[in-house]
């Protein structure tokens, strides 16, 4: 079996390399992540090349496609005339990791609000905490502004 993809390696190794911590997940998912990253033409990529190319095995592999699916950073596919599944980037994840940033600032606003409204009653006023909701709320239109035209 051949790859179906070129992937440069030392771009492949950073790839590894920053998503394993941006998405905390395990070596193998973020190998499988970051290859998927260098399928360009969308051909997909079946099981069996993960297994072959990261040399790892099938249960292992399993292990890792599940929990990408399950985080939704990856989807897949059958094709009309095959049993394969093929495995694909999701594209909608920028989307929905932005949505899950502007949901985690909203939260932390309110907590931030619920807390000042409590700190007023006892005489308390934070210039600090201030500026940082004022920071939370530009970034929280900017990004949904931005994510609109995603």
């Amino acid at each position: 079996m051949h790859k179906s993809i070129e992937i440069d390696e030392k771009i492949f190794q950073d790839a590894v390399k920053f998503y394993g911590t941006v998405f905390n997940i395990p070596p193998l998912a973020s190998k499988i992540y970051a290859y998927l990253l260098f399928d360009y033409d969308k051909v997909g990529i079946p099981f069996d090349e993960f297994v072959e190319v990261f040399s790892a095995s099938k249960s292992s592999v399993s292990t890792s496609i599940s929990l990408l699916l399950n985080a939704e950073l990856i989807i897949d596919h059958n094709k009309m005339d095959e049993r394969k599944r093929y495995f694909f980037i999701n594209d909608g994840y920028k989307k929905i990791r932005f949505e899950k940033i502007v949901q985690k600032m909203k939260d932390e606003l309110k907590l931030l609000d619920d807390l000042d409204h409590f700190k007023k009653n006892h005489n308390g006023y934070d210039e600090k905490i201030e500026a940082y909701k004022a920071l939370l709320n530009k970034n929280i239109i900017n990004i949904q502004e931005s994510l609109n035209k995603l």
